[in-house]
């Protein structure tokens, strides 16, 4: 199964733990890397990931998510199609740099698409070619 996970589910586990909702999303994401680690789950990179990832204040979690790079077999470029992908999720309502994110995922041919961002999980169901789902939902439909 391969799948792609945008920074902010990469960050959910730096994040303050004392929401409930935070907390099972941390739970569920270290659970996914396990899955990444032992090389069940193919996790894919971006230059969209690079970007946004360069972006942290914090630079050890800038530092850790970008080590999980190394686990990925696929590194997404840009590339004209990519770019209309994203510009018709652009204008299904997503912001653009998630349309980026979601148009890197469909270019990797992923299976699905893992956030915590509720601006995306609010507009999922605008996209097709991909599923989206949070880090919970996922080990649920996946049973991990």
């Amino acid at each position: 199964m391969r799948i792609y996970m945008d920074v902010c589910s990469f960050n959910r586990p730096f994040d303050d733990q004392s929401q409930l909702r935070i907390r099972l999303e941390a739970e569920a994401k270290l659970r996914i890397q396990e899955e990444i680690r032992s090389r069940k789950i193919e996790v894919v990179w971006s230059y969209v990931l690079d970007y946004e990832n360069a972006k942290n204040p914090y630079q050890e979690r800038k530092v850790r998510i970008s080590g999980w790079r190394d686990y990925a077999k696929i590194e997404v470029q840009e590339s004209a199609d990519l770019l209309a992908t994203a510009g018709k999720l652009h204008e299904e309502g997503f912001p653009k740099i998630d349309s980026l994110h979601i148009a890197c995922a469909i270019a990797a041919e992923c299976e699905y698409f893992i956030t915590t961002d509720d601006r995306i999980l609010r507009c999922k169901n605008r996209v097709t070619a991909i599923t989206i789902a949070d880090p919970i939902l996922f080990v649920k439909e996946c049973e991990l």
